[in-house]
């Protein structure tokens, strides 16, 4: 669940497909797009308002480092993506109206922060904080991802205020009416309590702002960085960090040769209805049981998926259909179809709709270089849990530990005067990337994976067995898993478990996966490092 948008609004599906001209051992490629449509626009659509009547046609080609980067923005469902991204949210502060601007000058910032989402805006808060001349630069949008969190992880944060609604516990339904109680509450995050709490921490603790959209960033010859912004805006500061979303390879180069990207989609809808089926003190986690009967093998059908469902209230609901992962993304007019069609069947009618959703995560996908002078934080640094798609509660718990880790590395040894050396540049960000990325996280991560590249493999009946062995494993490591507290060594113990409870179907899959999928073989390199 990641976000809600306007309801009734026109969208246009528009294909576009790339061909990549360029050297691999080059950092750039250059792509060369061939658009179709059925209504004969040449490039994917971006409206400038929802609602709105008038479009503005935007070539994808500028905006994208390669063909994996400009999957990560929205691939051939961009247009979609584009206007989830393009919402009104007229209740959330305008950060221009609250922060000072950046002067732009002589005067060099310890840190600059590229993007304001909320990872951009917790670490540029808690960097802040701890004394650094903070700038944060980016478009001046609102958060129009509309969030679901388990509510003991946002009450850990502090941010409990921050939550509108709660269940008291979470179902799953995999094949029969009979649920499973996942014995956790759920919450929903307010998109406009959260927004304007970040950006509280934001005013108090001295954050300065640029409206604007950066192009690139340079290295002057005194070692300092240089965030080159439109408009010929040149910001010098002795660190960048790039939190402008997973779609940043304009800015970052990740490592070459990684694993390919999975998306996880999803259409969601919140409605008024007449007959909801859902106990309104109780969130739907996964719903995958099958309320078409498989009548008709249909395009729908190659991809499973599950209700995600919130009930606020015995009429009000919010339904989402979501394909936990794929390969190539499943398209929102396929999810939408599958949702209604599964809303029909269980007998609800839908008596008015206030909002849509159009939810796009890129999951998995390669690492960034952690030898580059530029640092990455939230999505930017493949900081997604791969088997999930979660990732705001990583980010906001690891802001403060991140930040102290770039606030210490720029107060040793007098690093401010110590910067005009390359070299020196160059190590502490290395330092900066391995606190982020130390072997640890990695060796999780390359579990994580494993797990990825078996969920986008299994059909329907496959990802159900899956899932009932896993919610029968202990609570600590079912609820370790989904929150990234796992260790490594925990994962393996977690994997021990799931192959003893899981049946002999499951236990071939798992050792045939081991052994021929190649993130078998990644993982088991990674727990072997040193």
């Amino acid at each position: 669940m990641e976000g809600l948008a306007a309801r009734n609004l026109a969208a246009m599906a528009v294909s576009v497909y790339p061909t990549m001209s360029s050297s691999r051992s080059g950092k750039k490629h250059t792509l060369k797009y061939a658009h179709s449509c059925s209504t004969s626009p040449a490039f994917p659509v971006r409206c400038a308002s929802v609602g709105s009547e008038s479009c503005l046609a935007l070539p994808v080609k500028e905006d994208f480092a390669d063909e994996e980067d400009y999957v990560k923005a929205g691939g051939s469902e961009l247009s979609f993506v584009q206007m989830q991204q393009n919402k009104d949210m007229d209740h959330q502060s305008k950060l221009s109206d609250k922060l000072p601007r950046i002067v732009v000058g002589d005067n060099v910032l310890d840190l600059v922060v590229i993007g304001c989402g909320p990872a951009g805006l917790a670490l540029a808060a808690e960097s802040a904080k701890l004394g650094l001349n903070v700038g944060l630069i980016g478009p001046d949008l609102p958060f129009t991802n509309n969030y679901g969190v388990w509510e003991d992880e946002f009450r850990d944060l502090g941010l409990e205020r921050c939550i509108e609604h709660v269940w008291r516990d979470t179902l799953v339904y995999l094949d029969d009416d009979d649920p499973i109680s996942i014995g956790r509450a759920y919450g929903r995050v307010s998109r406009h309590l959260l927004h304007e709490e970040l950006l509280k921490r934001c005013v108090e603790s001295g954050v300065s702002y640029l409206s604007t959209k950066v192009e690139r960033i340079t290295e002057a010859s005194s070692g300092y960085r240089l965030v080159e912004c439109e408009g010929d805006i040149v910001i010098p500061c002795r660190l960048a960090t790039v939190a402008s979303g997973a779609a940043s390879g304009k800015l970052l180069e990740y490592e070459v040769g990684g694993p390919r990207v999975s998306v996880q989609t999803a259409y969601g809808i919140e409605v008024e209805v007449e007959n909801n089926p859902y106990d309104p003190s109780l969130m739907v986690f996964m719903d995958y049981r099958d309320f078409t009967g498989d009548k008709v093998e249909c395009l729908e059908a190659q991809y499973p998926t599950f209700l995600y469902a919130m009930p606020m209230s015995p009429t009000r609901v919010f339904f989402e259909e979501t394909c936990l992962a794929s390969k190539d993304a499943m398209p929102f007019e396929l999810l939408k179809n599958k949702l209604m069609s599964r809303l029909e069947t269980m007998g609800v009618r839908i008596v008015r709709t206030y909002e849509e959703e159009w939810s796009y995560i890129p999951v998995g996908g390669s690492l960034p270089n952690t030898e580059q002078k530029n640092l990455a934080f939230g999505a930017a640094a493949s900081m997604v849990h791969p088997a999930t798609g979660y990732s705001v509660v990583r980010s906001l718990s690891e802001a403060p530990k991140y930040a102290s880790t770039i606030a210490n590395i720029l107060k040793q040894g007098h690093a401010r005067n110590m910067l005009a050396s390359s070299g020196i540049s160059e190590n502490i960000s290395m330092q900066a990337w391995n606190a982020l990325w130390p072997l640890e996280r990695k060796r999780q991560r390359a579990f994580f994976l494993f797990g990825l590249a078996l969920i986008v493999q299994l059909d329907t009946e496959g990802i159900r067995t899956f899932f009932h062995s896993f919610f029968r494993l202990p609570k600590w490591m079912s609820q370790g898993f989904l929150g990234s507290t796992l260790s490594s060594g925990d994962l393996l113990l977690f994997a021990l478990y799931m192959f003893v409870i899981a049946p002999n179907d499951m236990r071939k899959c798992l050792i045939n996966h081991l052994i021929s999928d190649p993130t078998g073989a990644i993982m088991v390199k990674s727990y072997l490092t040193i």
